[in-house]
């Protein structure tokens, strides 16, 4: 199947033990993929300690994606 295949989605538990919910449907199945973030302004996140990586969890139902900045 492709990157974005619904049969590969599963459901993604957040750091804080809650069940990510896709902000635009309501849907709870994601495919997750990784990022790196090569924006002009990345001297000002790598400033707070952040990496230049985010995961992005793809809603398998309307293709909405859910960026979060991975820690180092």
């Amino acid at each position: 199947m492709g990157p974005f295949s619904k049969e590969d989605a599963e459901p993604v538990t957040m750091r804080t033990g809650k069940t990510l919910r896709c902000l635009v449907c309501g849907g709870a199945k994601f495919c997750k993929h990784d990022a790196v973030l090569t924006l002009p302004d990345m001297a000002l996140i790598q400033l707070s300690g952040a990496e230049t990586k985010a995961a992005c969890h793809v809603c398998a139902d309307c293709g909405y994606i859910h960026w979060f900045l991975v820690e180092g």
